[in-house]
């Protein structure tokens, strides 16, 4: 009886370690969602007459179709992007994403996309290595020499974008466009995306590709690939 009792003082404690444990974790995690959301805040324009003028309008990249055509959210970032532009408040717009193999370039989609809507091809730089969110940021001041910029994502997106963007110490801000196709899951999977850019900024990883500059003061055709 007594050896039982000793068992049950056992699993009391294990499990009493365990809630400690998950507590803890827990109470990490939202802290690092509220610190990201409240960091980035005030650097989130609502309104486009609102928005400081910057070296240049990043369009971060997502899904585009074998056509070569944007998913519509990937169409909302690039159409916000050209009302930033065209409203002057950016004389260059950086598109940052995928083209990590031949078969799948979101990059040169986004750029045919702008200029069929009249942008001009020099105005345009094309970032091929914008892997994630946080290579985008670290590329466009480290490969592009970005020194202040305006971001054009969903508002799920927004506030991790501006807190990277701004830790690495290029002066952000956030003109978020529609969430008309942003889901739950979107909403989920970015608490996690939070959690990774809290460590990524903390310890400074380096991106999958770096490579030799490219002014963004100059002409956006060097960057055809």
């Amino acid at each position: 009886m007594k050896s039982d009792g000793l068992k049950v003082q056992s699993i009391m404690r294990v499990n009493t370690a365990t809630w400690i444990a998950v507590a803890f974790v827990a109470a990490v995690f939202i802290s690092i969602q509220f610190f990201i959301v409240q960091s980035a805040k005030k650097h989130i324009i609502r309104e486009l007459p609102d928005v400081p003028e910057c070296d240049a309008v990043m369009v971060l990249g997502a899904l585009v179709y074998n056509s070569g055509t944007p998913h519509p959210l990937l169409r909302d970032r690039l159409d916000n992007a050209f009302d930033i532009y065209a409203n002057g408040k950016a004389k260059k717009i950086l598109v940052s994403g995928d083209h990590g193999r031949d078969d799948y370039d979101e990059v040169n989609a986004m750029k045919t996309y702008l200029i069929n809507k009249g942008v001009p091809s020099r105005d345009i730089f094309m970032d091929h290595a914008g892997f994630n969110t946080y290579d985008s940021m670290f590329r466009a001041r480290d490969i592009f020499g970005v020194e202040s910029l305006i971001i054009s994502t969903q508002e799920f997106h927004i506030s991790r974008s501006v807190y990277i963007a701004r830790t690495m110490g290029i002066e952000a801000y956030g003109y978020p466009c529609e969430d008309v196709y942003a889901v739950k899951s979107n909403k989920f999977r970015e608490s996690f995306a939070r959690v990774k850019a809290f460590w990524d900024t903390a310890i400074k990883r380096q991106p999958k590709f770096l490579g030799e500059t490219i002014p963004i003061s100059g002409n956006g055709d060097a960057t055809a690939g």
